[in-house]
């Protein structure tokens, strides 16, 4: 993970305020908001928000955050972005109950007794501490068995740095992991890998000749065959059915009306 950079208003140690809670949300009342979005305001201080006390979903990522301190009294909260900040430690998380899913990439978690404080989040279920794309990651990932650590940790979780872990479609990303394991070079010297083998018999793939179309042309003969019989039953049947109509109908009523 590269140093960060010193954020925007780092200096001015930018603090939440109701005004700027309402401004964002567009409520009039803190305890009315639902969704907050504080990406990249240069946030050092959370301030206030702890009054949103109805907040499900928290995007507090790009700030310059050292402590989440007021976090704890939402208990609402669900969904909580707090990547790309100064992050030592999630322990006011440990009260928001309801929470499913967390991204802290791109803090400064050095160890994974630090996650100790998410074991008794029961509906945690995605966890993110590194983001290849975003070039984001904590100290603690660098350890090569961070992922089996984390498991170990947090058994509920679904979801690990965008990998699913157990649950449905966690058996793919499994094979992905041995496959990227085996492809690796290795610095050991070991059995030459056997020469690889054609699955298939060879003339496989060759192009067979083309068949007669004797089949066609029969299939094609026995269709107008039977095309030409419906077309004589139909005629008998209307046939009938005039005679019938003859039979049945009084002598001299006349078969049209006129409105």
């Amino acid at each position: 993970m590269e140093p960060q950079a010193e954020k925007p208003g780092e200096a001015d140690g930018v603090r939440v305020t109701p005004q700027l809670l309402k401004s964002r949300s567009g409520e009039f009342a803190l305890e009315s908001i639902l969704l907050l979005k504080l990406r990249g305001l240069g946030l050092a201080d959370l301030g206030c928000l702890g009054e949103c006390l109805a907040l499900e979903w928290l995007d507090l990522s790009g700030n310059a955050l050292t402590q989440l301190g007021p976090l704890a009294s939402l208990r609402q909260l669900v969904v909580l972005n707090v990547a790309d900040n100064r992050l030592t430690g999630l322990e006011p998380l440990a009260a928001c109950e309801n929470l499913q899913s967390l991204n802290a990439a791109g803090n400064q978690l050095a160890a994974p007794a630090q996650l100790q404080c998410l074991a008794g989040l029961r509906s945690l279920q995605c966890l993110r501490l590194r983001d290849p794309l975003a070039r984001l990651s904590n100290p603690l990932c660098a350890s090569p068995a961070y992922a089996a650590l984390v498991r170990e940790l947090l058994p509920g979780l679904k979801v690990i740095d965008g990998e699913r872990v157990t649950g449905r479609g966690s058996e793919f990303y499994q094979l992905c992991r041995d496959l990227d394991s085996s492809l690796r070079p290795s610095s050991s010297p070991g059995p030459r890998a056997p020469e690889a083998q054609p699955w298939v018999e060879p003339g496989y793939w060759e192009s067979w000749p083309g068949r007669s179309s004797s089949i066609l042309e029969e299939a094609c003969r026995q269709f107008q065959d039977s095309l030409r019989e419906c077309h004589e039953l139909d005629r008998q049947a209307r046939d009938s059915l005039a005679r019938a109509e003859q039979a049945l109908s009084p002598a001299g009523a006349t078969s049209s009306f006129v409105f």
